[in-house]
């Protein structure tokens, strides 16, 4: 008889869909799931979530009275984590999502936010760290390390093949980032810019939906390059690897990072990857060698070192090249998915 998890999270998010998938794939466990409904995508909105927040675990404990899960699964560790902890549901299994999910940075809710961490850390029985940047925060936050899998959850080889097609001759550059102002587009777009100002032929495809497109939208008018950009809207997950196999340059300019599937992707579709200099990427991406770092907010320095790859190609098949084995050998969702569902059933085994 199949084991049920009840999964807390935005089911819609492609990590969420990947980590259930694989659950149901290799646990052979039926997924519940529940989500907040209001989004946080302005300041109304945010108060209303928060009211849905607090008024979340009668909600949450009422589907678990009728669905009567043998787990309890949650993304990131200062809000589904915290609801989680508090289900009275075990075993708990919490996901941080960022480098420390303590975010922004500045909010005036980081006191509150810690103190939510640190009791969904001390309730979980399993913590996933999705990449080794993700530890450093929880050490020094004293938590149970013991407690903790630093595993990313994989590619899937079969989807993301390295059957790249694009043409060396031109830049075919592909940015798969929400469309959000911590992804910083507006810095790729600058870039880009520059690019057409010296007469270097390109094509970029931006990937995704958000608060800045329309922003993005016009940017790209007046930068007079929007014949070259072309804005996909949100794309089912199973268009993305076409879309890969088909960009040369994978562009990603976060100012924060945990571990990011969509670099994995790019990376196992044979496109160069060219990112922010933060230590979110610094752990998978060594400048010059598999990849590139650019300093945050830097379109200048951007396009130099887009520059510079376009005039290396032999280098940049190379690094497309050990990349591919890279992923083969350490991001294989396969393979990866198996151990994550096989802990869950030994956590559900304990408490039976």
């Amino acid at each position: 008889m199949k084991k049920k998890i009840l999964f807390l999270g935005e089911s819609y998010r492609a990590d969420a869909i990947t980590w259930m998938n694989g659950l149901e794939e290799f646990g052979d466990f039926e997924i519940i799931t529940w989500e907040l409904k209001t989004p946080s995508d302005n300041s109304k909105n945010r108060i209303k979530r928060v009211w849905e927040f607090l008024f979340a675990i009668s909600k949450i404990k009422s589907l678990i009275k009728l669905e009567k899960p043998n787990m309890v699964i949650a993304e990131r560790t200062t809000s589904y984590g915290f609801l989680a902890a508090m289900s009275g549901i075990k075993p708990i299994a919490i996901a941080q999502q960022g480098r420390t999910d303590l975010w922004p940075e500045k909010s005036i809710s980081l006191p509150l936010k810690k103190i939510i961490q640190n009791y969904a850390f001390t309730k979980a029985d399993l913590i996933h760290a999705w990449g080794p940047v993700m530890t450093e925060s929880m050490i020094e936050n004293k938590v149970d390390m013991s407690k903790v899998l630093v595993l990313p959850k994989g590619i899937d080889l079969n989807k993301f093949e390295n059957k790249n097609t694009a043409t060396p001759e031109k830049i075919h550059a592909i940015v798969t980032r929400s469309l959000l102002t911590e992804y910083r587009h507006v810095t790729i777009l600058k870039s880009f810019a520059v690019l057409n100002e010296k007469g270097i032929d390109f094509s970029l495809t931006i990937v995704g939906d958000g608060s800045q497109l329309n922003a993005l939208k016009d940017l790209a008018k007046e930068l007079q390059i929007a014949n070259k950009v072309k804005f996909t809207g949100r794309i089912a997950n199973t268009e993305l690897p076409k879309l890969l196999q088909e960009s040369n340059f994978y562009i990603s300019m976060p100012i924060t990072e945990g571990v990011s599937a969509s670099l994995f992707e790019a990376m196992a579709c044979g496109c160069y990857p060219i990112v922010s200099d933060i230590p979110g990427n610094r752990s998978w991406i060594n400048h010059r060698q598999n990849g590139q770092l650019v300093t945050i907010d830097n379109d200048k320095q951007l396009a130099e070192e887009l520059i510079w790859s376009f005039n290396n190609p032999e280098y940049r098949r190379e690094a497309a090249r050990k990349n591919r084995i890279f992923i083969e050998e350490h991001v294989n969702y396969n393979t990866h998915m198996k151990i994550i569902s096989d802990k869950y059933h030994q956590l559900i085994n304990a408490i039976d």
